[in-house]
Order: structure tokens, then C-alpha cells, then sequence
């Protein structure tokens, strides 16, 4: 004989009520592990790459190389020099660009590129080329053509470093940092919801995460001023 009391039909409404909190349960915990895996891989060299560079920029001092400088001259052909010949209106410090075909003849010559804005004086056009791990320079005399350049190289940690910081290295590298911002909050957001899910049956889990924020603070209150 069935049961068709009240209690018999609050036992049945409470049923696909609970069934219905383990199965939004059960897809957020199938959306949140999606999106921590797949932006744990987007992010995971550079992850390496950036906690690599933090104990080298930390320790900048005892690990970078010795730069190596290497200084080139030659002459710039005839037939490009009145492409630099003074301008009627132009000032001393004027920035723009080398005409092309310079910049061109820079990259094949002395193996440094042409492009960039330069700084155009009376006498000569300087072109600066500041790079990751290293710099440079291209100096042309307007009057003999007399073409001047030098690369420093301060070696592969320091080219690193600057990737870290993103100096000198170019608007697509910055958007690649962007990204990577992204991916690592995602990445760190959804293991925080992971953690929330799962910290009923794991009563450390917060205790480490209130240890994780508390040591960092401590230590910038106490040690630093």
C-alpha cells in the first residue's frame, strides 16, 4: 500500500530537490576544473619563465653576465647620402623615422635594425636601439656618410629579465604579458571556487590559504619600511 500522507509527499518534493543541488554541484565542479586546466596550460611557461626570472632579477647582482660590446663603422653609399641631406624647416632634435631604403641598407650592412624614430641634428642622425639583454645604436655623419654602430650583449639571463619586466621589448610581447595576466588569474581564481568546493571533506584548506595571505604580509610589515 502506497503512502499518500503529507510526510510522503514532503520526503518526495525534498528528493529531486537535492537531486537538483548535486547535479548544479556536479557541473560547476565540471566547468571550474575546464577552465583551471585550460588556463593552467595557457599560462604554465610562462609561469616557469616568470618564477625562473623572480629568483634571477632577485639575485640580479651575482648572476648576470659580463656585456660584451661590439662596435661596427662603414660608409654609407653615395647614392643614399642626400637622402639625409638637411631639410630647409628642420630643427635640431627633430625625431622621425630613417628614409627606407637607410634603414634597409643598415639591416644588411651592420646587421642592426633600421627602424625606429632617430634623432635628427645638424651634423648627424641618431638612431637609439635599446633591446632585451642588451642595446645599441646607429650614428650617421650627413656630411660624409660615416655610419658608426655598437651592440652590447649582457647575455641570456639578462634577456630574460628584461622579458619579466617588459623592457624593450615591443608592443606584441606586452600583449602577450596582458594575456598571460589573464590566464594566471583565471587559473588562480578558479582554484580558490576548487577549493571552496572541496574544503568541507579537507579541513586544512584554509588554514593554508590564511597562512599563504598572513606570511607575505607579516614579512612586508616587519622586515620591510
Amino acid at each position: 500500500m502506497f503512502n499518500s500522507g503529507p510526510h510522503g509527499a514532503t520526503a518526495g518534493a525534498k528528493a529531486p530537490a537535492a537531486k537538483r543541488k548535486v547535479s548544479a554541484k556536479a557541473f560547476w565542479l565540471k566547468q571550474l576544473h575546464t577552465w583551471h586546466w585550460v588556463s593552467s596550460a595557457i599560462s604554465l611557461i610562462g609561469l616557469l619563465l616568470f618564477a625562473f626570472t623572480g629568483i634571477t632579477l632577485n639575485h640580479a647582482a651575482d648572476v648576470e653576465g659580463k656585456p660584451v660590446v661590439t662596435e661596427r663603422s662603414a660608409d654609407l653609399p653615395a647614392d643614399l647620402l642626400p637622402l639625409l641631406a638637411p631639410a630647409p624647416a628642420e630643427a635640431d632634435g627633430t625625431q622621425k623615422p630613417l628614409p627606407p631604403q637607410v634603414a634597409s641598407w643598415i639591416g644588411k650592412e651592420l646587421g642592426q635594425s633600421g627602424a625606429g624614430n632617430a634623432e635628427w641634428s645638424a651634423d648627424e642622425v641618431y638612431l637609439a636601439l635599446p633591446r632585451p639583454g642588451g642595446d645599441g645604436w646607429v650614428a650617421i655623419d650627413r656630411h660624409s656618410g660615416a655610419v658608426t654602430s655598437e651592440i652590447t650583449d649582457r647575455g641570456w639571463i639578462s634577456y630574460l629579465n628584461d622579458l619579466h619586466k617588459g623592457r624593450n621589448s615591443g608592443t606584441v610581447w606586452k600583449w602577450f604579458i596582458d594575456i598571460f595576466a589573464v590566464a594566471c588569474f583565471l587559473f588562480a581564481l578558479t582554484g580558490l571556487l576548487l577549493l571552496k568546493l572541496h574544503a568541507a571533506k579537507r579541513p586544512s584548506t584554509w588554514p593554508l590559504v590564511a597562512a599563504g595571505f598572513a606570511l607575505p604580509a607579516l614579512l612586508a610589515i616587519v622586515f620591510i619600511h
